[in-house]
């Protein structure tokens, strides 16, 4: 197998790579693909290529259709990159609720100053503020960064909400029993003293921190956006910044609207900027590669359904992507059928407008049988993994 990397991916990721995989600087010539930042959107993706890992969660860059369109399965590496943004969102709060920044250039401006200490006692009034215990924070999207956020903003001792119709039964269990769960977003702009936005970029969720969203908020509130700028109307934050009703703006995606504007804090992409984080990103996204490649198993994708039969211990196994329309899986076990071959076991998965499915076979199945599957209408791929 051969792959090719579009951004440097940590090598403590690169090296758990086995023998059999080598790294080409080709990308015609790869069976995947590992990427961070690079844009997707315009290249050329060739049929030969099974797989696009991001190591990192958003995929903005990526054309997800387009590949899902090709067989390609696209992963993301979520969670891995979580502890870094907590911190950086923790930290953006502080910056927010007392003037560190204004007493850090201060202290700067009076460089070589003898008696700079004693200044010191009568200007630090001026970069005074306030502490997070005790404020109410509100956590819009209760994913992986979300919940460790409220987990460490709780042991901060703020009052923290949390809003996500869709949390997971397994986020649910790692969310600390104090964190009090709304149904309502509406609640957390009319209540909360800070607020965080931690889902993804969809259609229903871009800008939707907007004027109503804002008209609805407290005086002073605090807007942090650590998870993608367009799920914020920047224009209406910056109206509401110069107008006093917003407090500060924390935003880790720097652009023209919001650098420089007085009371927001613009930081520049630094949430996953850490040693840590990129090493976890590389290692789940080759993890993630591999277990694709080799075993068929699809965990993590953003454009497939997950989907696993764990070790493949049968004569052949053959997976398939496809589209999700009916009876698409009685046409494959009638091919198999028909040509005599016994599916040991199988499991079919959908997401969205598209599928995927394995068969463990008790026998090889030929050419030929391969390409009666590949001939049904709606089949994107066909690939043989044992």
């Amino acid at each position: 197998m051969k792959y090719t990397c579009l951004n440097p991916i940590a090598s403590v990721g690169l090296d758990q790579f086995t023998e059999g995989y080598e790294k080409t600087e080709k990308m015609e010539d790869a069976d995947a693909v590992l990427v961070r930042s690079a844009a997707m959107h315009d290249l050329e993706l060739p049929d030969g290529l099974y797989a696009v890992a991001r190591a990192g969660a958003g995929v903005n860059n990526i054309p997800l259709d387009k590949c899902a369109e090709k067989g390609i399965v696209v992963f993301n590496t979520p969670g891995a990159n979580a502890n870094g943004v907590k911190e950086l969102v923790i930290a953006g709060m502080l910056l927010a609720s007392r003037d560190i920044i204004g007493g850090v250039e201060w202290a700067k401006s009076e460089a070589g100053s003898e008696d700079i200490a004693k200044k010191a006692e009568k200007e630090k009034k001026k970069f005074a503020g306030c502490e997070l215990m005790g404020k109410k924070l509100g956590i819009i999207g209760l994913g992986a960064i979300g919940i460790q956020v409220a987990n460490v903003a709780e042991c901060l001792g703020m009052d923290v909400y949390g809003y996500d119709p869709y949390i997971s039964v397994d986020a649910a269990w790692k969310l600390s029993k104090g964190v009090k769960h709304i149904k309502d977003v509406d609640d957390i702009y009319r209540t909360c003293d800070y607020i965080t936005i931690h889902v993804p970029l969809l259609d229903s969720t871009r800008k939707m921190i907007n004027q109503d969203a804002i008209d609805l908020m407290k005086e002073n509130v605090v807007i942090l956006n650590f998870a993608r700028d367009m799920l914020v109307d920047e224009e209406a934050v910056v109206k509401a910044l110069k107008e006093g009703k917003v407090k500060k703006y924390v935003c880790d995606f720097p652009n023209t609207t919001t650098a420089g504007v007085e009371n927001a804090i613009i930081i520049p992409h630094l949430g996953a900027s850490t040693a840590e984080s990129e090493d976890n990103c590389a290692k789940m996204a080759v993890q993630e590669l591999m277990e694709y490649l080799e075993k068929g198993n699809i965990i993590n994708s953003v454009n497939y359904p997950n989907c696993s039969l764990g070790e493949c211990t049968h004569a052949n196994r053959i997976a398939i992507n496809h589209r999700n329309v009916k009876n698409m899986l009685g046409q494959f076990t009638d091919i198999f059928a028909t040509s005599d071959i016994n599916i040991a076991n199988m499991v079919n998965k959908s997401k969205g407008d598209y599928a995927y499915s394995l068969f463990d076979l008790d026998s090889v199945a030929s050419e030929e049988v391969l390409d009666k599957i590949r001939a049904v209408e709606g089949v994107l791929r066909v690939r043989v993994i044992k």
